[in-house]
This record gives C-alpha cells, sequence and structure tokens, in this order.
C-alpha cells in the first residue's frame, strides 16, 4: 500500500525525472492490461457457445462447453472486479502525491525560514556530515569580530583566533566528533572580540555554533576567557611548586594548612600533600610559626633562618613567608651545607692565619669596612706596632696615619691624595703594586689584593737589598729627556720646589724663546715672565699656581691660548707623581682657523635658513586665503543651481579643486612645520584609540591604494587598546606614512601598517615593497623641500616625512627608518604611553 511507504511516496525530484508514485501507480495498469486480453480471449472462446445457443437444439451443448463457459464467465468477473480495484488505488496514490508534495514545499519553507533566522541573529554553523564530506557553512558573523567570510579562511581558526582560544577549539572539536562530546566555549579573536561556540552531535551530522555576543554576554564572556586564563596559569604556578625541592606551603586566613608541595610531604613523611594537608602535620615547630605570626603582624614579609628536624638530622632551612588578608604562603630552602662550609671555612681561615704566622714576609687583612682583621707576626714587627692597637681591629686609614705620625713612611706632597688613591684598592678589582721609599732606607714592595667580599689583603716585602732604585731613576729620566727632546709638542715639566726640571726646544721655538733663556733650575715665575711678552691673555698665573702648590685642587686642566702673532696654542696642566707638573703646548693654529671658517658658514647658513623659514610662513600665509577662495568658489560652481555645465567645464573645474585642495594641504603642512620652528605648537593630548585612528587613516588613502591595486594589511594584535597623544597629529603622521609607502609601492603589492606595545609605548610601523632608498638619499629624507623620486610615482614638496618626524619628536618619541636595496622600506615610530608635557602636568 502506498500508505505503507510515506518517505518513499514523497521523494519526487523537479527537472524531468519519474515520480516513483507514478512508477508504482503503473503496476497495476500492466495487470489491467492483462486481465483485459485474457477477457477478449475468453469471449473469443464464448462466441461460439452463443452462437450454439442462439440456434436452439440444433447443436446440443456438451459438458466440456459448458464448463469453458462457466471458467470464462468467472475470470471475466474477476477481471471487472480487478480493474476497479486498481482504479481506485491510483486516485488513492494520485492524492498522496499531491500531500507529500505539498508537505515537501513546506520542509523547504521551514528551511529557508531557518537559515533566515540563523542570518538574523549574527551566527555562523559549521555541519559535518557522517559520510564526512567538506563541511558546510550556514549564516555569517558581523565583519567587526574579526571572522573571515570566506570558507577556508574561516575554517583555519589559528589565523583569526587568539593562539589559546584556537588550541582550545580545535582540541573540543576534535573531541566532538570522535566521542560525540559536547561543549560550550568562550574564545577570543585576535582582534579581542569574544564569540559563543557550541558544539552537538547528533546521529547524522556533528554542528559547532559561532554566535556573536551582545555587551552583557561579551563581558561575560571575557570574564570566562580570564578565569580560564588564570586558571591555567594557576595549575601551571601549583605544578612548579610541586616540582620545587624546597618545601613549600598555603594557609588559610586562620593559620590552617590549605595546599603543600611534594617537598613538604617528604619533609613532615606524609603519603602526599593532601594527607599532610588532611592530617595537619607541621614542617615547622611551634616557636617558628609563633616567631613568623609575630612579624607577620608589623610586616607581611618574614626572612629568617630556622631549623627544624628533617629525618631525625636537625637542618637549617632559610624560611620565606609572606601573609596577605585571605591567608599566606612559605618556602624554604635548606642552608645546612652554607652553614658546614661556613664553619669549615672559619677553620681554614685560622689555619691560614697560623701559616702566615711562620713567614717573613709581611701580610695583613682588613675586611670591607677597612677594618684590620687578621695580620702576622712579620707585619708587626715590620712597623713596630704594639700587638693591643692591631688587635683593637683599626681602620687603614688610621693605621697609614700613625705609621706618617711615626715617621715610619715617607712623607708625601700630597698626603691627603696619595692616601686615597692608596685606599682605592678597596673599589679596585685587579691587584695593585706600590712602591714605598721609607726614611730609613728600605725599599718596600706593596701589593694590595681585593678580596671577593670586598677587603684587602696588604703584603709587603722588603727588596732594598735587591734594587737600586737610584740608578734606575736616573736612567729613565736620560730616556725620558731624549724622547721629550724630538717632540713637536712642548713639554715643561716642573718640582715640587716650583723650578724647571726639563724642557724640549718645541717648548721654546712656540714661546719664541731663545734656548739660552731657558736654563735648568729655573724658577717658574721667571719663566712666566719671558713668555707673558707673547701671549694676548696670558695663562701663565694659573701656571704658576698649579706648580707652586696654591692651586689646592691640584686637577689636570685643558685650555688654549692665542699669541700675539697670531698663533694659537692649546695647553694641558698634569699633575705628576712626587708633586710634579707638566705643561704641554700644541699648535692648532690651522685647526683653529678651519674652525673660525666653518663658524662663520654655519652662521650664514642659519641666517639663510630663517630667511627661508620666515619667507616660507609669510607666503604660506599669504597663500592660504586665495587658495581658500579658489576652493570655495570652485565647490560653489559645481552646484546644480550655479547653472549647468558641460562635461569639458566639470573635468576642468574637477581638476581645479583637486588640485587646489593638493596646493592648500602644501601650505597648512608648511604652516605647521613652521609653527613646530617657533615652537608654538601646542598638542591636544587625549586618549588615542588604536584601532579607531588606524581606521581614520586608512581610509584617507584607501583610494590611493586602490589606484594601483594595493593591498593594506594591519597587524594591530599585539597593539594597546589605547594610548595618549594628539588623535589629530596621530592620523596625520599615520596617513602621511601611508601615503608615502603608497608613492613607493609596486603595482599589485602589500603594504604593511602594524601597531605593538614596545617597553619604551607604542610602536606603528608602515613597510612597502618599495625600491628601497640608497644611504645618500636616508640622509637627507627628514629634510624639507628635498623631494626624491627614488622609484616613486608622483613627486610631492618634500615635507611628508618631515611632518612625521616633528610631530613623532613633539610627542617625545622618535623615529627611525629600516631599509635597503631591493627589500623595500620600514618606516618606525615610536610613541611612548605618556607624552612628557602631559607627565609634567600631572606631578
Amino acid at each position: 500500500m502506498p500508505g505503507e511507504y510515506p518517505l518513499r511516496a514523497g521523494t519526487a525530484v523537479s527537472g524531468g525525472h519519474i515520480d516513483s508514485a507514478a512508477k508504482a501507480a503503473g503496476k497495476p495498469r500492466r495487470r489491467a492490461g492483462r486481465m483485459a486480453l485474457a477477457a477478449g480471449t475468453a469471449l473469443g472462446w464464448l462466441l461460439p457457445v452463443g452462437s450454439a445457443v442462439a440456434a436452439g437444439s440444433a447443436a446440443p451443448l456438451s459438458a466440456v462447453d459448458v464448463i469453458q463457459f462457466a471458467v470464462v464467465s468467472g475470470v471475466m468477473g474477476a477481471a471487472l472486479l480487478s480493474a476497479i480495484f486498481l482504479i481506485r488505488e491510483r486516485g488513492r496514490t494520485a492524492a498522496e502525491n499531491v500531500e507529500l508534495r505539498s508537505r515537501l514545499a513546506d520542509v523547504n519553507a521551514a528551511l529557508q525560514r531557518s537559515e533566515s533566522m540563523l542570518n538574523l541573529r549574527e551566527q555562523r554553523v559549521v555541519v559535518w556530515s557522517a559520510d564526512n564530506r567538506k563541511p558546510e557553512l550556514v549564516g555569517s558573523l558581523p565583519s567587526e569580530s574579526g571572522a573571515p567570510e570566506d570558507r577556508a579562511g574561516f575554517l583555519a581558526f589559528g589565523r583569526w583566533l587568539a593562539p589559546r582560544s584556537a588550541a582550545a577549539l580545535e582540541r573540543a572539536i576534535a573531541a566532538l566528533r570522535e566521542t560525540g562530546t559536547a561543549f560550550d566555549l568562550a574564545v577570543e579573536t585576535q582582534i579581542g572580540t569574544p564569540l559563543e561556540v557550541q558544539g552537538r552531535k547528533n546521529a547524522a551530522h556533528v554542528m559547532a555554533r559561532f554566535a556573536s555576543l551582545s555587551d552583557v554576554q561579551r563581558g561575560s564572556a571575557r570574564l570566562k576567557i580570564e578565569n580560564q586564563r588564570l586558571s591555567a596559569d594557576h595549575d601551571i604556578l601549583l605544578g612548579l611548586m610541586n616540582a620545587l625541592p624546597m618545601p613549600f606551603w598555603l594557609r588559610m586566613a586562620d593559620g590552617q594548612l590549605k595546599w603543600v608541595n611534594r617537598a613538604y610531604a617528604d619533609a613532615v613523611e606524609a603519603t602526599d600533600g593532601e594527607a599532610a594537608v588532611r592530617e595537619g602535620k607541621e614542617f615547622l615547630g611551634g616557636q617558628s610559626r609563633e616567631a613568623i605570626a609575630d612579624q607577620h603582624r608589623s610586616n607581611p614579609v618574614f626572612t629568617q633562618t630556622l631549623s627544624t628536624v628533617i629525618g631525625g638530622d636537625r637542618h637549617m632551612f632559610a624560611v620565606t613567608d609572606f601573609a596577605a588578608a585571605d591567608g599566606s604562603a612559605g618556602l624554604a630552602s635548606d642552608v645546612s651545607a652554607i652553614e658546614a662550609v661556613r664553619e669549615e671555612y672559619g677553620r681554614t681561615v685560622r689555619s691560614h692565619a697560623d701559616t702566615l704566622d711562620q713567614l717573613n714576609t709581611a701580610v695583613a687583612t682588613f675586611d670591607a669596612d677597612q677594618k684590620l682583621r687578621s695580620f702576622n707576626q712579620a707585619f708587626q714587627k715590620l712597623w713596630g706596632l704594639d700587638a693591643a692597637f692591631l688587635n683593637s681591629a683599626p681602620e687603614n686609614a688610621l693605621l697609614l696615619d700613625r705609621l706618617r705620625a711615626e715617621g715610619t713612611i715617607a712623607e708625601q706632597p700630597e698626603w691627603r691624595r696619595w692616601k686615597e688613591n692608596l685606599l682605592s684598592a678597596y673599589r679596585a678589582v685587579e691587584p695593585q703594586e706600590h712602591w714605598w721609599h721609607l726614611p730609613d732606607g728600605k725599599t718596600i714592595r706593596v701589593v694590595a689584593n681585593p678580596q671577593p667580599k670586598g677587603g684587602v689583603t696588604w703584603v709587603f716585602e722588603n727588596l732594598t737589598e735587591k734594587i737600586d732604585l737610584e740608578s734606575r731613576y736616573q736612567t729613565a729620566v736620560r730616556v725620558q729627556g731624549e724622547t721629550i727632546d724630538n717632540l713637536a709638542e712642548g713639554v715643561a715639566v716642573f718640582g715640587p720646589d716650583g723650578r724647571l726640571r726639563l724642557s724640549n726646544p718645541a717648548f721654546a721655538a712656540l714661546w719664541r724663546l731663545q734656548q739660552s733663556d731657558l736654563r735648568p733650575q729655573m724658577h717658574v715665575s721667571l719663566i712666566r715672565d719671558l713668555c707673558e711678552r707673547s701671549a694676548k691673555d696670558s695663562p701663565w698665573p694659573g701656571f704658576v699656581a698649579a706648580v707652586t702648590g696654591f692651586d689646592e685642587e691640584r686637577r689636570d686642566r685643558h685650555g688654549q691660548t692665542e699669541l700675539t702673532g697670531g698663533a694659537v696654542l692649546r695647553f694641558a696642566v698634569i699633575h705628576l707623581p712626587n708633586g710634579q707638573v707638566m705643561i704641554t703646548f700644541v699648535d692648532i693654529t690651522d685647526s683653529v682657523n678651519v674652525e673660525r671658517a666653518l663658524k662663520d658658514k654655519n652662521e650664514a647658513l642659519l641666517k639663510a635658513d630663517h630667511l627661508k623659514n620666515e619667507f616660507v610662513q609669510h607666503v604660506s600665509y599669504e597663500l592660504r586665503s586665495p587658495l581658500t577662495n579658489i576652493i570655495g568658489f570652485t565647490e560653489l560652481l559645481s552646484l546644480p543651481a550655479t547653472g549647468p555645465l558641460t562635461g569639458k567645464q566639470r573635468e576642468y573645474l574637477e581638476h581645479i579643486g583637486s588640485s587646489s585642495s593638493v596646493l592648500l594641504t602644501i601650505v597648512n603642512d608648511i604652516l605647521d612645520l613652521a609653527t613646530v620652528d617657533a615652537g608654538i605648537m601646542q598638542l591636544d593630548i587625549s586618549e588615542v584609540e588604536v584601532g579607531r585612528a588606524i581606521a581614520a587613516a586608512a581610509e584617507l588613502v584607501a583610494d590611493r591604494l586602490e589606484e594601483h591595486a594595493i593591498r593594506l594589511v594591519v597587524e594591530a594584535a599585539g597593539a594597546p587598546r589605547s594610548f595618549h597623544g594628539d588623535e589629530t597629529r596621530i592620523r596625520q603622521i599615520l596617513y602621511n606614512l601611508l601615503s608615502n609607502a603608497a608613492n613607493y609601492a609596486p603595482e599589485n603589492s602589500t603594504v604593511t601598517l602594524a601597531c605593538r606595545h614596545v617597553a619604551a609605548g607604542v610602536e606603528f610601523s608602515v613597510h612597502d615593497d618599495g625600491p628601497g632608498m640608497a644611504p645618500d638619499v636616508l640622509e637627507t629624507v627628514f629634510k624639507r623641500f628635498e623631494p626624491r623620486a627614488n622609484g616613486g610615482r608622483r613627486r610631492g614638496a618634500g615635507l611628508g616625512l618631515s611632518i612625521v618626524k616633528s610631530f613623532v619628536e613633539l610627542h617625545g618619541g622618535m623615529v627611525r627608518i629600516e631599509t635597503g636595496e631591493n627589500r623595500g622600506t620600514t618606516v618606525i615610530c615610536t610613541f611612548p604611553d605618556m607624552p612628557s608635557g602631559m607627565r609634567e602636568a600631572a606631578e
């Protein structure tokens, strides 16, 4: 019966295919035909019989004829009944087909309504069938969500979802398809828009629904995502603490254990951390815990070395415990080995002291506070000091003062400086060596060896019998004299008594003196009288003060002086050991003349630049008013109310308007630069939304990019939501950078605008695949009115990058360019999170 197979009866297909119900109805018709044929045959048999009956008894009927007649009559009756039944069944099948077509139309309408509802709710559904065909996509998401519209891009979740969200979604979909595990996730796109994703599976399909959220739902989704992140970070931290070999614990506000790691459980001999918490096993003793609690009443951080028993042995632990309002956390590090090493170190020091007492070389050790901590018997014997004074741990400076007072060491011309130089060993990292000539004729080699903890070990070695210092000194003087005599630099060395020790011929030549005028042991005041005749502004009074010691600071200094003949000398006053002073002179006349010429040229250039700026500013203001009038009248002529225009006139009018707008832009740029140069540019600092500023700049340059089939790619995944700056100037900077990139980018290429947060603030970068900049172009790229085509499509006024640099520096940022031949150009602008002017106002 057709009613028993409703699904088969309803599978009607348009386009010329045969209806299954019609096929089913064809079978009774064929059976009816066969029955009619049988009835016709029976009638053929009946005709002779009928003829015989009509003839009367002329031919009597036999029994066989009667049987045949009866059979044929029965067959004809059955055929008639079958025909009537088939006609009724055909009518019923046709009615059922009409009903099924109506139901199919209703189902198609319901399907269309469902798809419309999916599109209205701003959601997208991905459906996987059971036969593993390609998934189907239904609906769409809003463009501001960051989800791509194309099929391949949407199914590549890692390209438009945040990494953590993409990984979680991939795992959830895999579990849904393999095991049928349903899921409800809140994911985040790379631009920070949250979405809701639900996954379900039935007998025939697997579905994942992506839905856009309202403002309230977005807030809830962000909280859910943040909760997922915090939960993951919490698990990571607990995992790290559990892996540490140091006991770690968390306590509740009432002091009860909340969580401990594996090292804590091992220390208290518990099976695991949960058992230790459940049984309340404490790592530290009661007295130590009371000390921690007392410390927390005044300071949330407790740091101290405490002892406890672990495995039957007492150990020392460096305990750090932090208390907050809702509980506390602590960490203990075993320092027992360190304490053992400290004790061993003490024994080693005592052993070394016993060994040093057996040496003939004097050794003394001072700590970081410059106090005497140890010495051997040779040290006490060398300086003849009493043991009581040495055992009182005197400071190194006090020890030197006592040796000076007792006349044990030689008197120094500059005692304070000599002592400070000697004690600088406490700040050095390398050993220092000194030679002391004692009043009793001894020569001591002194070695200061810095110690790792800040102290110094002094070693005093008596070398009197080995070295003849006087012979070496004379040899050194002769070598020094021969060297100085062949120098082109004038040199004069004066002793502590102010008398000339040596000089070279260059000194006399520079000061126009005869060699006979300079005599050994000549006092500096006499030399001053000879030299002042050749100097315009004599520096010799200062030389005399430095040589004779009236200059208390005795600092090296440099300067220059001019002679009466026009020569310029550069001098240097250098203080030598043993109170001697060396004065050197170099003829720098040629260098000074060149420097003066350069200064004059620079002043002329500055003056010309000032005149240029005044001229440009004046002309810019004078041009701005007529340009505004031209633009206004051009717009007025283009209005329908002014009158009809021919096509040529309207084309010319559009050229006038566009050219006037370009010229007005150049004039405005010149005025902005003039305002910056005058120091009167004021920034309107406010909170700048990064996304809105990028979108505004991209919209302004969209026509130029579209004209040359250049694609703009914005990479702002690492960008902050906002920062402080002048939004108008930020947009102007981004527009100039994009315009410059559009001018040099090849046809059908890509310009990339990126923004990210760096340590210095917010960094914008614009990259194009143009020819790059040569080094000579890179040096002048920020100069004004120096446009260089360099492969660009148009030649501008040369102000774009100058304005960018000026405005970025006004914000307290900086601009740099990364370029190279055949690798494009990237202009990078770095802005601080808050401009310096705003920070000062806030303070």
